[in-house]
């Protein structure tokens, strides 16, 4: 009878152990900011930011962006209650004073839900344009 109340208090301590690492594993990847290097710091966009380059960066944005940062880029979209992260808004200042290349960075180099793939590097350059549109005036 000790040896099986001892087992269970093991398998339990075991599982709480279990469960306390995945949880500060995961809690860590979403609290620490995405790392630059300082080639992407440096990085320029090949794409002025016209009216053209504006309008393909709205069009990809409302395709792949606007579920988790929503129409106005404040992180309020419909699936952004899905993420178990703050989802950024893209008008604060913390975004807004990044380079364009940090922009890219991240967009390409995004934590899951943000597409990773599908989006090619022509669209996030137009999309970084776009971001720039949600800076608060």
């Amino acid at each position: 009878m000790k040896n099986k109340y001892q087992n269970q208090i093991v398998t339990n301590l075991v599982f709480i152990l279990i469960a306390f690492l995945f949880i500060s594993m995961v809690s860590a990847q979403h609290e620490v900011s995405l790392k630059v290097s300082k080639v992407a710091v440096k990085m320029k966009n090949p794409y002025p930011a016209d009216q053209y380059s504006f309008e393909r960066g709205r069009h990809s944005y409302q395709i792949d962006c606007v579920r988790c940062h929503g129409k106005s880029g404040n992180g309020d979209g419909t699936n952004s209650e899905k993420v178990q992260q703050v989802v950024s808004d893209l008008g604060s200042d913390a975004i807004q004073k990044q380079t364009d290349g940090e922009l890219f960075w991240k967009i390409s180099e995004a934590r899951r839900p943000m597409p990773l793939t599908e989006i090619t590097d022509d669209q996030r350059w137009d999309i970084v344009n776009f971001i720039r549109a949600f800076k608060k005036k």
